[in-house]
């Protein structure tokens, strides 16, 4: 229980993590629309996105900066 609240507060703070999985466009996985790849927690299950450029989880205040940079490139194409 108190690993759901930890989580649910702090997000994912485990260290084991599947190997990154790129998907095709429009898979319909959410995680993977910000940066096309993810990963897995194997602790919890939860998906993570992953920059494979910079090889790192990309953290929610990236993710959030990066889907609005996308979005508005969207809309001026």
């Amino acid at each position: 229980m108190l690993g759901k609240v930890l989580s649910a507060v702090f997000g994912c703070w485990h260290l084991r993590y599947s190997f990154p999985m790129t998907l095709r466009p429009g898979s319909g996985r959410r995680k993977a629309t910000v940066t096309g790849t993810y990963v897995v927690c194997l602790e919890c299950g939860k998906e993570l996105p992953y920059d494979w450029n910079a090889m790192k989880i990309v953290s929610t205040a990236e993710e959030r900066r990066n889907l609005l940079t996308s979005l508005a490139a969207k809309r001026v194409a």
